[in-house]
Parts: C-alpha cells; sequence; structure tokens
C-alpha cells in the first residue's frame, strides 16, 4: 500500500498513514492526516482500523461487512493504537474485534467480518438515472467560492485545500445544502490520483469516504442552506456491507437518504455505485444533530 509519485500529496499522505506501523501480532500504531479540525475524521480512524484488522487475516479473505461506534472523539496531535482482537477463524468466515485508543482510552471501536471469495448468486437495485455527469459540476471548493461569505472562512480554508478524496454534488449538496431535503442526496466522488491494483486499499477508501455527508443528510430535511451554520453534528455509529470490488479512483456515486430523526440522533443509509451501474456497497449511520441557537457554540457529544 505504498503511495506513487501519480497521487495528489494529500492522497499519497492518507496512502501513507494506512500503512500502519506493526508494534505487535495485533497491535498498530497509526498517524493522523494534516488537518485544521478539533477532531479526527472518523472515516480515517475507521479505515485505519480495518487496515489494521486486514494485517491479521489470510490475503484470500476479503472484508465483507463492518459495524462501528465512535466513542470519544480523537484528538489528531496524537498517534491512535488500534488493537485487534482475533475473535473467529473458520472455515468461510474470519472475524475480528479492533479498539482504537489515545492516552489509554478507547475513541473507536469496530468489528468486521472477513469471507473467503466464492460463487453465488448474483442480484442488485440498479443506479440511479439522471444523475448529472460528475464533470458537470463544481468541486465543494468552486462552491464555496461561489457562496463567498456565506461560507466562514475556516471551513472555507479547509474546503480550498488539496483532498486525498475529490467530492461533487448535485444542487450544492454535501454541507451546502440544496434543494428541499425530501429526495436522495447524490455526491460523487473519487480518489484525486490513480491507485495500486490493490482491492483491499480500494475497500480501506471507500470506508474512509463513506462517513463524509451523512450528518448533512440527517440534517438537510430540517435545515435550509449549510448545515454547518446551525448544527453541531457528529457520527455515532457506521456500518459497510462491500457487495463488490470496484476502484476508488474512478467516479463513484454515493447516494443518501435520511428516513428518521429524533430525539436529537438522527439515521441515514447510503449507497456506493461504481460509474458503470454495480453496487459496490451499502452504508448506514446513526448520528448526533443537535439544532444551534444563534450564535451559540457546540456542545460535547
Amino acid at each position: 500500500m505504498l503511495p506513487n509519485e501519480a497521487m495528489s500529496r494529500a492522497l499519497q499522505h492518507l496512502v501513507s498513514i494506512l500503512d500502519l506501523e506493526r508494534i505487535d501480532a495485533t497491535i498498530f500504531r497509526g498517524q493522523n492526516e494534516s488537518t485544521e479540525r478539533a477532531r479526527l475524521f472518523g472515516g480515517q480512524v475507521a479505515a485505519q482500523a480495518l487496515v489494521a484488522a486486514g494485517r491479521t487475516v489470510e490475503d484470500e479473505r476479503a472484508p465483507h461487512s463492518l459495524h462501528a461506534y465512535f466513542l470519544r472523539g480523537g484528538d489528531p496531535q496524537h498517534p491512535v493504537i488500534y488493537t485487534v482482537d482475533p475473535i473467529r477463524d473458520g472455515g468461510s468466515f474470519t472475524t475480528r474485534r479492533v479498539v482504537a485508543q489515545q492516552n489509554g482510552k478507547a475513541i473507536f471501536s469496530m468489528g468486521v467480518s472477513f469471507h473467503k471469495r466464492e460463487p453465488g448468486f448474483d442480484h442488485a437495485d440498479p443506479m440511479p438515472g439522471g444523475v448529472a455527469d460528475p464533470e458537470s459540476l463544481p468541486t465543494w471548493a468552486e462552491r464555496a467560492r461561489q457562496l463567498g461569505d456565506a461560507v466562514p472562512k475556516e471551513f472555507r480554508a479547509w474546503l480550498e485545500r488539496e483532498h486525498a478524496i475529490e467530492f461533487r454534488a448535485e444542487g450544492g449538496g454535501g454541507p451546502f445544502g440544496g434543494g428541499d431535503g425530501s429526495g436522495p442526496m447524490r455526491i460523487w466522488l473519487r480518489a484525486s490520483g490513480p491507485l495500486p491494483e490493490d482491492p483491499f486499499l480500494h475497500r480501506c477508501l471507500l470506508a474512509y469516504a463513506s462517513d463524509m455527508a451523512m450528518i448533512d443528510a440527517m440534517a438537510r430535511r430540517h435545515v435550509k442552506g449549510p448545515a454547518f451554520r446551525s448544527v453541531m453534528g457528529a457520527s455515532l455509529d457506521h456500518a459497510i456491507w462491500f457487495h463488490r470490488e470496484g476502484r476508488m479512483d474512478d467516479w463513484v456515486l454515493y447516494e443518501q437518504d435520511s428516513p428518521s430523526a429524533s430525539g436529537a440522533r438522527g439515521f441515514a443509509r447510503g449507497a456506493l455505485y461504481a460509474r458503470d451501474g454495480r453496487l459496490l456497497a451499502s452504508v448506514a449511520q446513526e448520528g448526533l444533530i443537535r439544532p444551534l441557537a444563534q450564535g451559540a457554540a457546540p456542545g460535547a457529544v
């Protein structure tokens, strides 16, 4: 999983931090992305935890599902220690439990299951039709510049920096809101450069990107315009089911919707499709979404 010069600097850095340092047979250390955020991005921790689990499993078994809980906000200034519990090695399935820690406290836990590749039935819902081509849509950085002062300076600076994953959305989408919130939110995404022929790396990067914009999908039915101005949000749990192999250095459509929100928690689900229409993965997440009073600061999770 070593980076190459054809990748953007941000993608090279992401791939490099996914190459965890092995401390012991089942213990790994992960470095963090450079970020202005106060907390670690949950997608980074999920992807690194998946790498740690995969390092303890035979190569011919691929991850088919993971179920994770975000327990505490991670500190970007300190490395993360991942401890893998080898729960089960069966004839067809392998199960691992991973706990991520900082300063002696758990910040994240995840169960992940691996399956020996085998033939079987095959069906899938088709990719939605009528979706705009990604090349016709503005990047999030371009969208932030279009909105000008409506986007806080710190957030605009983050959007305009180079990213490992490029995002483009219909009708604004993602953190910018857009539409009446009643229909699905559709986002195109891809890695910002070519990637090695490593199916496991592509699944880890899918896990990384899958945590993006789920809170926005929950909030958009209640908030007109950018959610970052009026909502305090945080991922609580996250699940992915990997259906088929796909490449993250080609465009992937991420369709999200939110069927429920109550008690300061929202629920969102998503489907990721390769550009050729194949359903690659399904995602579900519950998140904290607290409406903020005018000028109020976000509270603790």
